[in-house]
């Protein structure tokens, strides 16, 4: 992310986050799954929360103070919502609310007080419902469709 070590091939070269921050410093950034990433990014991730800035192993200091950056995990979240569901077919609000209340035990249990207090949200999606499933499965058919309509196949 900031570069190879001195002595390591492509030592001159910048890492390729610090680059692509210093050609583009209005850059929204995602990482995915966090939690899975190895445990110096966490160091990289504080100073860039802190300071809003990062030294490349060249030298070079970037400017994150214009640049987005998102964190995501799935830490706390159910495997499968069945002990929700026993009886009924959608999560009650008191589900929800179970469930948040979970997921945001186990972000403080494994993320460092350093690194949550430097953010400045923490949003919680909830699951999605089958009206949803429905809006999202109806889009990709009615896309279907125009592809096949377009090699003149129709469906029904």
């Amino acid at each position: 992310l900031i570069g190879s070590p001195p002595g390591y091939i492509g030592y001159s070269e910048g890492g390729q986050l610090t680059e692509q921050i210093y050609k583009k410093p209005h850059t929204v950034i995602l990482f995915d799954e966090i939690e899975k990433a190895h445990p110096d990014i966490y160091n990289i991730m504080l100073q860039i929360l802190d300071e809003g800035r990062l030294t490349d192993t060249t030298g070079k200091l970037i400017d994150f103070t214009n640049t987005i950056i998102l964190l995501t995990s799935n830490l706390g979240c159910p495997k499968n919502y069945d002990i929700y569901l026993k009886n009924k077919n959608y999560l009650s609000n008191l589900d929800l609310e179970q469930i948040k209340k979970n997921i945001k035990l186990n972000i403080n249990n494994y993320f460092k007080p350093e690194l949550l207090n430097r953010l400045t949200n923490i949003l919680i999606f909830n699951p999605l419902n089958i009206n949803n499933l429905l809006l999202i499965f109806d889009k990709f058919i009615q896309e279907l469709k125009i592809k096949l309509n377009l090699n003149k196949i129709n469906i029904n």
